[in-house]
């Protein structure tokens, strides 16, 4: 898959009209980004709709989809978690939604600690041995959680999990502790949500002013993941960082992206856009490379030393 992945967690289906996905995906696809990810419960389906509206014109063979499913779909008591009849019911509504005979990456996008993990790993396992899923993974689960789950995989002889889909950027290296490794150990490749903070790390955002209209950040909507990095303090590090990935050549939504690929365990960075520029811009990252003494500096900007 591509280094660089296109994702549409708060735009398809929803901030931008089907147009202006298929806009955004043919860019996408024409810059060598192969990987699409989405999920059932983003905009409850209309993301996928949209999705499978903006590709249906590609090569299927050419195109990873990557979807996921665990939230709730509707009030019915079925309609979530990870129990058998939800994860077989979501992958079938998915692929039609998405028009697709089968699915590249399902992911499971919570643990369910409701539901017998041997019944999870059994439901998908049925569906890759049928052919409508192909490899799968999850999302923001824990080490602990995904250590239990490669065994319980092993123990039933099921094809294993492939992939962890976590929250990582440079305001939030977390995962370095002990997901990365854990993955690593079992051969999970991590494709990473969010390695832009939200916006945060693209430099638009200015300590003591107001977000800019039209951002994620004015929009109260959206940006509930964001407020707590819309303070001053961070705001001003991230100027610093910004003056600094200048200096080293990049601009810094790019330098943010290699940041993320530096690492050995992360397979490849999603990113959102609204306009195909916004895509052809962090495809860029891609294949940046620098040395480990730039990433220290960095570090320290953002811990604020001088």
């Amino acid at each position: 898959m591509s280094e660089v992945s296109l994702g549409g967690w708060l735009t398809q289906g929803r901030t931008i009209d089907d147009a202006t996905t298929e806009n955004i995906v043919r860019k996408a696809f024409d810059l060598g980004i192969n990987l699409f990810d989405t999920a059932d419960v983003y905009n409850r389906g209309e993301a996928e709709l949209s999705l499978g509206k903006a590709t249906a014109g590609l090569k299927r063979e050419e195109l990873v989809i990557a979807t996921k499913c665990y939230f709730p779909m509707s009030d019915r008591p079925n309609d979530r978690g990870l129990g058998r009849k939800h994860i077989t019911e979501s992958v079938h509504a998915s692929l039609k939604r998405l028009r697709t005979d089968y699915i590249d990456l399902m992911q499971f996008h919570r643990f369910d600690a409701d539901t017998p993990m041997d019944e999870t790993v059994r439901a998908i396992d049925d569906l890759v041995r049928q052919g409508k899923v192909l490899y799968w993974g999850v999302s923001e689960w824990q080490a602990h959680q995904i250590t239990e789950l490669v065994h319980t995989a092993r123990s039933l002889n099921a094809n294993p999990p492939a992939s962890n889909q976590p929250q990582y950027h440079m305001l939030n290296p977390g995962i370095e502790k002990s997901v990365l490794p854990t993955c690593q150990q079992f051969g999970l490749g991590n494709i990473v949500f969010s390695p832009l903070a939200q916006g945060v790390l693209t430099g638009k955002y200015l300590p003591g002013q107001p977000a800019p209209e039209g951002s994620r950040g004015a929009d109260e909507t959206s940006n509930n993941f964001m407020q707590g990095m819309l303070n001053d303090e961070t705001l001003t590090r991230v100027q610093r960082l910004k003056d600094y990935a200048n200096e080293m050549g990049h601009p810094l939504a790019r330098f943010a992206l290699a940041w993320c690929l530096r690492q050995p365990g992360v397979s490849s960075v999603i990113v959102g856009a609204s306009r195909p520029e916004q895509i052809e811009a962090n495809a860029e990252a891609s294949g940046v490379e620098l040395p480990a003494e730039v990433w220290q500096r960095a570090a320290e900007i953002l811990e604020g030393k001088e």
